[in-house]
């Protein structure tokens, strides 16, 4: 996927709420006006890019327990200079889970922006998370690694226990 191509998704996409398609408006501005908006050294924010990770019969969800941020998310992370944000997603769930996803569709799932905390040294910025769903075999076995505390297959029905982050149970909310 190119820039272009993902400014053309962007632009097509159908967000969910009111509050998503704000985010797509803010997005495409970002991305306008930042020739290097993927990368990590543009201080005010950078894209990156994760990957909602759904069984085979979609009602459970592979989260992970993110240890600088001491939060239950999907995998994802920084493109680094890639603008392919789904090959990003891709890499980022091999890195965090050990498991290599297969080709599927490269189509947005969802579009967030939230705020980073201002961490040794790096000030606080935004992340401009461009998502993809993945539908997975039932048996695959996800191995953890040094970024997380936890790496969980959960039930849609009972992310709530786990997390409160809106656009988690956005997401979720867009599988049921």
């Amino acid at each position: 996927m190119t820039r272009k191509e993902l400014v053309q998704q962007v632009e097509n996409y159908l967000p969910f709420d009111q509050t998503e398609k704000a985010m797509c408006e803010r997005l495409l501005s970002f991305m306008q006006e930042n020739e290097n908006c993927f990368e990590r050294s543009l201080l005010i924010g950078h894209i990156t890019a994760s990957a909602w990770l759904l069984n085979e019969k979609t009602e459970e969800v592979l989260l992970i327990h993110h240890k600088k941020l001491n939060k239950w998310l999907q995998p994802g992370g920084h493109c680094d200079g890639d603008e392919n944000v789904f090959r990003v997603a891709r890499k980022e769930v091999l890195e965090e889970t050990g498991i290599e996803v297969g080709p599927q569709k490269e189509k947005i799932f969802d579009i967030d922006i939230h705020s980073i905390p201002e961490r040794k040294g790096v000030p606080a910025h935004d992340h401009y998370d461009v998502r993809f769903k993945f539908v997975l075999q039932d048996n695959i076995k996800p191995i953890q690694n040094e970024e997380s505390n936890a790496l969980e297959w959960i039930s849609i029905d009972t992310i709530e226990n786990y997390t409160q982050e809106p656009s988690i149970l956005r997401m979720v909310k867009k599988c049921i």
